[in-house]
């Protein structure tokens, strides 16, 4: 008897319900990707959806300058125009240097890591602080000291020894008149060791007779006739313009509309769009063939790669078809772009059609289609309509809003539905569903090997109870018939 044929054609028969289960699972397997392509290609989409939420991506001006004398950044409240401004005066910081090269105690330019070889103490004006110098603090010590003294201070000061020029520099770390300050030395040996202006003891940043020493100041700017002053930066932010004061002088602003901006964000996210839902639209209306179910490792062997290929794409067709989940974003997608934003003013642009953005045909499946033309005139006539329409926060949102709303929520069904491969810990559906079949799997196959061995044991036990009958067969034969 071939035992091995007989055993391997009834365990066949056996595992058929084991093979079932493990078609289901590569197909689950299947879904759960598609799933999760899905998924990716929405985020994306939602990535680029956040954007249209923001005031900033709809920010459609740029401005010049005719004299450079202020730079200019226009924010979202910015209007179109010239304007005329002039920069009195700059913020600057206090500073102060020593007015010759420091020598250290042999008579050479000095060095940071230098002992300064006297002692005493530096009185730091405007914070009340007094610093004590000891003989063998290096140079690079009195820095450090003089700075850690006024850290939190009005003013706070950064202090440095520089080897090349063997000078101490210091500066306030702010800006504006209240940081002016002044040094006094207890003795003239120690000022000779920091500013080394012989005869002084005490300096002022405020002294503008010093030549090592520079007055800080104030801003101050007028803007169309307004006067805005004791700036303590050289930054402000007037009429939805950011102004960088950069040199004392007239000059002229002017603001114009820039569409390009806005425009590339619209139609970016538009392109996208389009892509991700036709890819969708193409996944729920796919056709599944249910007499093509996954092929095993024993069937493929009996098949070339075209079969194997062909019979694949069979299997694998249809894995989201009329799925619930896709089918809602869609349809709330598109009541996301197409609904009227009712919190808008009354005669402001409130539809994406106003704009120059349609479905187009129904047979397209909602795709968005944009007139550019319309589009750019709207984003250059009225820049703050179309802001609105996408941006704001009121009622029901713009339309970036719901439209980011409806991907987010879609994002977190699908990733509840098929999980996210970025997640540590996977409680989808799906992925509980294929540990389940995996328990199945484990224990089919348990129960399909002690099947086996049963059968194994059985033949045995027939072929040994066969084998005895046949020699007992021959026996008789030998003795019954022996003599003849």
């Amino acid at each position: 008897m071939d035992t091995d044929s007989i055993v391997k054609e009834m365990m066949q028969v056996r595992k058929l319900p084991l093979d079932k289960l493990m078609q289901e699972k590569t197909w689950t397997e299947w879904q759960q990707e598609s799933y999760r392509e899905s998924n990716l290609a929405l985020s994306g989409l939602r990535d680029l959806a956040s954007n249209l939420r923001l005031q900033r991506t709809f920010n459609a001006y740029s401005a010049t300058t005719l004299a450079g004398n202020v730079t200019v950044s226009p924010t979202a409240n910015a209007m179109s125009g010239s304007y005329e401004v002039n920069v009195h005066s700059v913020a600057k910081a206090a500073k102060m240097h020593s007015a010759a090269g420091v020598q250290n105690s042999t008579g050479s330019a000095a060095k940071s890591t230098d002992k300064i070889g006297v002692a005493g103490t530096i009185t730091i004006s405007g914070t009340a602080t007094a610093v004590d110098i000891t003989e063998t603090m290096s140079f690079a010590d009195v820095a450090k000291k003089l700075q850690d003294a006024t850290a939190g201070s009005v003013p706070a000061l950064r202090v440095n020894f520089d080897d090349t020029t063997s000078s101490f520099f210091i500066s306030t770390k702010e800006m504006g008149a209240a940081q002016n300050f002044s040094l006094d030395f207890s003795s003239q040996a120690l000022a000779d060791k920091i500013i080394n202006k012989p005869g002084l003891t005490s300096f002022s940043t405020a002294d503008t007779a010093l030549t090592n020493t520079s007055t800080a100041t104030n801003g101050k700017v007028t803007f169309e006739g307004i006067v805005i002053d004791n700036l303590t930066s050289n930054k402000t932010t007037i009429n939805g313009l950011a102004l960088t004061l950069e040199k004392i002088g007239a000059d002229t602003i002017t603001v114009k509309s820039d569409a390009t901006k806005p425009f590339e964000a619209i139609k970016s996210f538009v392109e996208k769009y389009n892509e991700t839902i036709e890819a969708i639209e193409k996944k729920l209306v796919e056709k599944r063939y249910r007499d093509f179910q996954p092929l095993s490792d024993e069937q493929k062997k009996d098949m070339s790669e075209t079969e194997i290929e062909l019979w694949q794409e069979k299997s694998k067709s249809g894995l989201l078809r009329n799925d619930p989940i896709l089918k809602s974003a869609l349809q709330d997608l598109r009541r996301a772009f197409m609904d009227p934003v009712s919190s808008l003013a009354t005669g402001s642009i409130n539809t994406l059609a106003e704009i120059g953005i349609s479905t187009g045909d129904y047979r397209e499946g909602g795709k968005l289609f944009i007139n550019e033309d319309k589009l750019k005139k709207a984003l250059t006539d009225k820049p703050d309509e179309v802001m609105q329409l996408f941006s704001t926060n009121a009622g029901g949102g713009g339309i970036g809003q719901r439209v980011y709303g409806e991907l987010n929520d879609t994002v977190k069904r699908l990733s509840e539905r098929a999980g996210n491969p970025s997640y540590t810990v996977d409680n989808s559906t799906i992925s509980k569903r294929l540990r389940q079949m995996d328990e199945e799997i484990t224990r089919w196959q348990d129960r399909l090997g002690k099947i086996e061995d049963r059968y194994w044991r059985q033949f045995t036990a027939m072929e040994k109870a066969l084998s005895q009958m046949n020699s007992q067969s021959t026996w008789m034969q030998q003795n019954m018939f022996g003599g003849m």
